[in-house]
């Protein structure tokens, strides 16, 4: 069986952001109204908040996989306060990744992808970009929001991570 740039792309970011919705919804109703405060939270001082970070997934999502479509990602302001508007940005974000078709994504493996930066710019492969860039990004933003919510006591654990609280049968 091989695997496409598709195949190692769209699902995963899918899969993710799927289980970080099911993730803030078991949070959620955990921490009933002071989720607004959540909001806030930070692991170290010099770290994005909870916001941010759920922000940045959309960001890794939604860029990746226009990225390697070779489109331009929707724009989506930062500009969420609630965890509604949150989880409505994460819904967009969802529908515009699965609207990525595989024919948009295969066979651009060697594609020249450069990102901008304030300090400069990196360009990769479309297949270095995947595995060196996006995927470690989009995760690095993930478990961070996760990692978020288990501090403020969410009662998440990594099945929750791994398969949105689905359980082996």
């Amino acid at each position: 069986m091989s695997l496409s740039l598709y195949d190692v792309s769209i699902p995963v970011y899918l899969n993710g952001l799927r289980n970080l919705v099911a993730i803030l919804d078991k949070s959620t109703t955990h921490a009933g109204s002071s989720i607004a405060s959540w909001l806030t939270a930070r692991l170290a001082p010099d770290m994005h908040d909870l916001t941010r970070q759920i922000q940045m997934v959309s960001d890794a999502a939604k860029g990746g996989a226009a990225r390697l479509a070779g489109i331009e990602p929707p724009a989506m302001p930062d500009t969420e306060t609630t965890i509604d508007e949150l989880r409505e940005r994460l819904a967009k974000t969802i529908a515009f990744v699965e609207s990525i078709k595989p024919e948009q994504v295969n066979g651009r493996e060697a594609a020249t992808i450069e990102l901008k930066f304030p300090n400069g710019a990196m360009t990769f492969t479309g297949r270095d970009f995947l595995f060196n860039f996006s995927l470690p990004n989009f995760y690095f933003h993930t478990v961070t929001a996760y990692g978020l919510l288990r501090k403020e006591g969410a009662p998440i654990g990594k099945m929750d991570f791994l398969a949105g609280g689905r359980q082996a049968a």
